[in-house]
């Protein structure tokens, strides 16, 4: 029996680890270590500040779904791994493996530029959205100018679109809208480029979203520095604010940092074939945000990154997965299916509006990409996000 271990166990590591079990059967030890016990459904965060979702109605214990299904859950800190041992360094102890993959998610630079850490709320993870929620609950008895979007060397400013809108609909819900002055700010070189050189409609679709909503926007500008009142861009405007949410850039985990022998890039990341496998150590694997993509636009004077989305990193924990049973058998034809070439499925939740987001491929070229607006409800998000936790709970790996 081979033994994968598998560090990280959110979208990437969580499929890699049961579509592993589930076609390999007996034939497959798959262990997954992780610090957190839940997995967590991170594009309902947006609305967790506005009490639409409590971190509790998106988080699925995983230990139980593991078991049914036959794989081990270490719960631990992975601190390095040692590839010509094949073993992998916890605070926990040593844990051995034929195959590793790394599935690790990002770690967010907020030292990105001076005050980002001390005075930018971050909607990104459980504790960040619930600090938003307190903040908020004093915000509006003393309103203020607010300024949200995504610093320099971001790649995730779709997250970003979904709370500003949601933020303004909250201050229409809230009677206080007329009382704040909306900035968006955004390293992009357009509206609706979104680190992917944008789509056919996208910045035409945004503009329009922009003034319906009157919402200040500043392209193409990094943040230099903030203090407790205002940030400085690098136009040279300074704006005043109250509140700021900011998406800072996401760079790779200590973890593959540490791993000196991965080879990882300047940004932390890990250095893959179009097979998701390690050039120099083939019995290691990485999936989802911890795959090193190469940008497919030149960055403009403001860098900017591209963004890596829960469904390429459901599918290249897929990929993974094939490719570690194909090895096993004995197989040379492995998957081999780039970053890019994967489809662009998302939904952009706009405030109880979407926009459905669809392509043949990530990145261009693309046979065919559109831009669908739903300014009636949010239903598509909402069912999504149902799906995806039901499909999650059952341990349905294998759905789309």
């Amino acid at each position: 029996m081979a033994k994968t271990v598998i560090i990280g166990g959110n979208f990437a590591g969580f499929t890699a680890a049961l579509e592993l079990k589930r076609k390999a059967g007996k034939d497959q030890q798959v262990v997954v270590i992780d610090r957190n016990e839940d997995f967590l459904f991170i594009p309902s965060l947006i609305w967790v500040p506005f009490k639409r979702r409590e971190v509790k109605d998106i988080s699925v214990p995983r230990q139980k779904i593991f078991e049914k299904k036959g794989v081990g859950f270490f719960k631990a800190v992975a601190l390095e791994v040692d590839p010509e041992r094949q073993v992998v360094l916890t605070d926990r102890g040593e844990v051995s493996y034929d195959h590793l993959v790394v599935a690790t998610g990002p770690k967010v630079n907020f030292d990105v530029a001076p005050g980002v850490r001390e005075y930018a709320h971050y909607v990104g993870t459980p504790i960040g959205a619930m600090k938003i929620r307190e903040t908020l609950e004093n915000f509006k008895k003393n309103p203020g100018p607010v300024v949200i979007g995504a610093t320099q060397n971001a790649g995730c400013m779709g997250a970003a679109y979904e709370f500003v809108f949601n933020f303004e609909k909250w201050l229409r819900e809230e009677g206080i809208r007329k009382k704040v002055d909306l900035y968006w700010i955004t390293p992009e070189t357009y509206l609706g480029h979104f680190g992917i050189d944008g789509m056919a409609g996208a910045e035409t679709m945004l503009k329009s979203f922009m003034k319906m909503f009157n919402i200040h926007f500043r392209t193409k500008v990094a943040v230099e520095k903030m203090t407790d009142k205002e940030i400085y861009l690098s136009n040279g405007e300074v704006l005043p604010f109250a509140f700021s949410m900011l998406m800072p850039p996401f760079v790779g985990v200590d973890f593959v940092q540490n791993s000196k022998k991965l080879g990882a890039t300047v940004n932390g990341y890990m250095p893959v074939g179009d097979d998701y496998r390690h050039p120099v150590y083939p019995n290691i694997w990485a999936a989802g945000i911890a795959v090193d993509v190469k940008l497919p636009f030149k960055p403009g004077k403001v860098p900017f990154s591209s963004p890596k989305t829960g469904y390429p990193s459901d599918e290249t924990g897929k990929i993974v997965a094939e490719n570690i049973i194909r090895v096993e058998k004995g197989r040379t034809d492995l998957v081999n299916k780039p970053w890019g070439k994967i489809p662009g499925i998302c939904i952009m939740d706009a405030g109880k509006k979407e926009v459905v987001i669809l392509s043949n491929n990530l990145f261009k070229p693309r046979a065919f990409a559109v831009m669908i607006p739903n300014v009636i409800y949010d239903f598509g998000k909402v069912l999504f996000e149902k799906y995806f936790l039901w499909k999650t709970r059952n341990g349905l790996s294998y759905l789309p």
